[in-house]
């Protein structure tokens, strides 16, 4: 069980585990999640870190869109941010890369979730391993991460 999985139970937080075989070869971790679980790409969401060089911060959003960083940056109060390195995700989450979970982090990271997530029923996030995902209420993810929804999509 993923210290995600552990957070959620631990929670008494509703949830379901949707397991894949993950293809070492695939391009994008969210889409490859969308296709062999096949759901819609719209529900499925990728987790990111952005960081100014001295604070991280932890974007939740489609995996089928780019992440805006002038909006996530005005989101969380920060004046520029820049993609963290892969090598400081895994350090800070405790993750791999392309199994990263917003869930369960080693350290807690204030977290932004794409508005779009708000009307959604259940979306499907990462569940702390690649090849593993977790259906959740985006309300129950906001309120188990004390995150805040905003639009965070680069709309170019």
């Amino acid at each position: 069980m993923t210290p995600a999985c552990k957070v959620l139970k631990s929670s008494a937080i509703e949830f379901s585990i949707h397991e894949y075989e993950h293809d070492v070869h695939a391009k994008s971790f969210g889409l490859e999640a969308a296709q062999k679980l096949n759901l819609d790409v719209r529900e499925v969401f990728k987790t990111l870190l952005v960081t100014d060089s001295k604070n991280f911060y932890v974007a939740v959003l489609p995996v089928a869109h780019q992440l805006s960083l002038k909006k996530i940056a005005a989101a969380v109060g920060a004046k520029k941010l820049q993609m963290a390195e892969p090598k400081d995700a895994e350090r800070l989450t405790g993750y791999l890369v392309g199994g990263i979970s917003p869930i369960g982090q080693k350290k807690r990271l204030k977290t932004v979730i794409d508005q779009s997530a708000e009307i959604l029923n259940k979306i499907y996030i990462s569940g702390g391993k690649r090849g593993l995902d977790i259906g959740i209420k985006p309300q129950d993810l906001i309120r188990v991460l004390s995150a805040q929804f905003a639009d965070v999509l680069d709309q170019d």
